[in-house]
């Protein structure tokens, strides 16, 4: 969680990633981002986030988006 929480402050500093629960529906990370994202996730955590798990609730905070991670993690293992 803390590499992803990394990522995710190096985007945005002053959002707190730790308890904010709605960062796609408050707009705060947008498609582009969603994209960069994606390729650090792959480069740090060795993932790669198939088309269909992009959607918003996968992204809408850090702890979706980790539980997201250790799901796929866990099936390529």
């Amino acid at each position: 969680m803390d590499e992803l929480l990394k990522i995710l402050t190096n985007m945005y500093p002053d959002v707190d990633f730790k308890t904010h629960k709605a960062l796609i529906y408050q707009g705060v990370l947008d498609s582009f981002d969603i994209v960069s994202l994606i390729a650090e996730i792959d480069d740090v955590f060795g993932i790669r986030i198939p088309p269909l798990e992009i959607m918003p609730e996968n992204f809408n905070s850090a702890d979706a988006l980790y539980t997201l991670i250790t799901r796929l993690s866990e099936s390529e293992v």
